[in-house]
């Protein structure tokens, strides 16, 4: 049965605040597991210990946990220093080995390039090889640690290197692993692709997650995405893996100013998570049984 999950980051972004309110109102509506964003410099290994204890809350509740990271330009796998590079690489691995301290065993996000870095060009062949040869390293970490990385592609205003379906199947192909695999989001679907089922069908063999997010980044089913099509395309392609609602509000802060985020999206990060989980579990009940 397809678990159904909570990206945190309308309550945070790096887990050092007491989060068990949240987690336990979380569980106690009937999400599966949270997906947690670890955002810290790889030099901090004294965190494993934090992960760790996250773990253990996590377990107690019975609520199962998944994590995602970006890379910072400081951490660009495609950057023409290659003590940036190393650094990204570094960073990934430390981030690898927190998610399998907290007990994930997938890691999602646009962990192949810079966020919000770009030249001002489409990307060359030299920072496609880079990437690749860097994520294998990284993949080739992960496999020890049970971990499996879903990269995922974002919108062109936030990333240059993979920004559609057709791209990030070509590069999972490169990168030839079998702890490198497809997270598929529908915030950056509905922006990039001329049609999401067929995008859905391209990712589907390498497919390990999916994020619903609405086309403002609110409530999922209350925006303009064809989640009809959205869910009519994952059960044709027999997907019964993870799926997180992700959204983003005016907190916090940093990421709301990172996420473009200028007026309230929704009454209440609790409110959001509620009706975006009967909104997938009614679609979800249509088509699978779910």
């Amino acid at each position: 049965m397809t678990k159904l999950g909570m990206n945190l980051f309308v309550w945070t972004t790096d887990m050092e605040e007491d989060m068990s309110d949240t987690l336990s109102f979380l569980k106690s509506s009937g999400f599966d597991f949270v997906e947690i964003p670890i955002n810290e410099p790889n030099t901090n290994r004294a965190n494993l210990a934090k992960w760790e204890r996250i773990g253990q809350q996590l377990r107690a509740l019975d609520l199962g946990v998944q994590t995602c990271t970006i890379c910072g330009p400081e951490y660009s796998l495609i950057s023409p220093d290659d003590t940036i590079r190393r650094a990204g690489i570094e960073y990934l691995k430390h981030v690898v080995d927190c998610s399998a301290a907290v007990g994930s065993s997938i890691l999602m996000g646009p962990i192949f390039a810079g966020f919000k870095a770009f030249t001002g060009k489409p990307a060359t062949q030299q920072e496609w090889d880079w990437s690749v040869e860097a994520m294998r390293e990284v993949a080739q970490h992960a496999q020890t640690q049970g971990v499996t990385l879903a990269i995922e592609y974002l919108n062109r205003f936030e990333i240059y290197l993979l920004t559609c379906a057709d791209e990030l199947v070509r590069y999972v192909e490169a990168v030839d692993h079998p702890n490198c695999r497809a997270a598929f989001d529908t915030f950056h679907a509905n922006m990039e692709e001329k049609s999401i089922s067929k995008a859905i069908q391209t990712v589907a063999p390498y497919l390990v997650h999916v994020q619903i997010s609405e086309n403002d980044r609110s409530t999922p089913g209350s925006g303009h995405i064809n989640f009809t099509e959205v869910f009519d395309a994952l059960a044709d392609a027999g997907y019964t893996g993870p799926i997180a609602i992700e959204a983003f509000g005016l907190n916090p802060p940093s990421l709301a100013a990172a996420t473009h985020i200028f007026r309230p999206m929704f009454e209440s990060p609790e409110r959001l998570a509620v009706e975006g989980l009967d909104f997938i579990k009614q679609s979800l009940s249509l088509r699978v049984g779910a």
